[in-house]
């Protein structure tokens, strides 16, 4: 089992700006409910596919899911869950020290919900938001293939 990293808080003691500024920023970026979310919502739905979102009972919280068709879906951004983390890593410059522990951690539990979810025989999907703005048919084709099966 990996050993859990620590994120450090996130205040001005430890170099971090927390002006009203920042925390103005910080609100409108969005966990739930995204542009690319909405439009593979609504592409499955068009499909027939019914399902839950956020369902709490499931690990994880995945954005979509059905306990009855054993399937659970995350649209991941690419800042927070670090794609292409070995060439992006070097590319933040600011609070690197929050930063990378921050989105390693991110990873981190993203591997652990992963498996805690194919123990329980449900199938996870990890799509990357630029995935679903570049091709968002291709992506809810793979969830119907599983579906067909």
């Amino acid at each position: 089992m990996e050993i859990k990293i620590e994120v450090p808080a996130f205040s001005e003691e430890n170099g971090f700006s927390t002006t009203e500024q920042r925390s103005k920023h910080m609100s409108k970026i969005r966990g739930k409910d995204t542009k690319p979310e909405l439009a593979f919502r609504k592409a499955l739905h068009a499909k027939g596919v019914r399902y839950r979102t956020y369902a709490k009972n499931i690990p994880g919280k995945p954005d979509l899911s059905s306990a009855k068709r054993k399937f659970a879906i995350f649209i991941d951004g690419e800042f927070w869950h670090g794609y292409d983390w070995e060439v992006q890593r070097e590319k933040i410059k600011s609070n690197r020290d929050y930063w990378v522990p921050k989105i390693e951690r991110n990873m981190q539990r993203d591997r652990i919900v992963n498996a805690q979810l194919s123990e329980l025989g449900i199938r996870v999907f990890r799509f990357w938001s630029k995935e679903i703005k570049k091709d968002l048919d291709g992506c809810v084709q793979q969830v119907l293939d599983y579906l067909s099966q």
